[in-house]
């Protein structure tokens, strides 16, 4: 998915910022580490991205994000496969860069 340069990269500054040299991780570990982590700051809410957001997710593009943004509110992302929003396949591809938010309840 991502170049490995730039996965080493991340992992590097990952375990920099950890306080750990990159070889005490091992470099699958510091790898995976690294991209939890920028998968966490990179989440797209399919409640509130823009057309563009959505599209530019892996297999989505502008007619699916179309959908998604009709589609909206999701309770949850799984709702995504079980409203048929968008294939299976093409859901278990980006399952990892996207979550539904939920609005904070009104008093």
């Amino acid at each position: 998915m991502w170049p490995k340069i730039l996965m080493l990269a991340v992992s590097l500054t990952l375990a920099g910022s950890m306080g750990f040299a990159a070889d005490t991780l091992g470099p699958a570990k510091a790898a995976a580490s690294a991209k939890a982590v920028v998968a966490k700051q990179t989440l797209i809410d399919l409640n509130t991205a823009t057309k563009a957001e959505l599209a530019a997710l892996p297999g989505i593009g502008d007619a699916y994000a179309d959908k998604i943004i009709a589609g909206r509110p999701y309770k949850g992302k799984n709702q995504l496969k079980s409203k048929k929003v968008i294939p299976v396949a093409t859901y278990d591809g980006i399952q990892d860069r996207i979550i539904a938010r939920q609005p904070p309840k009104k008093r």
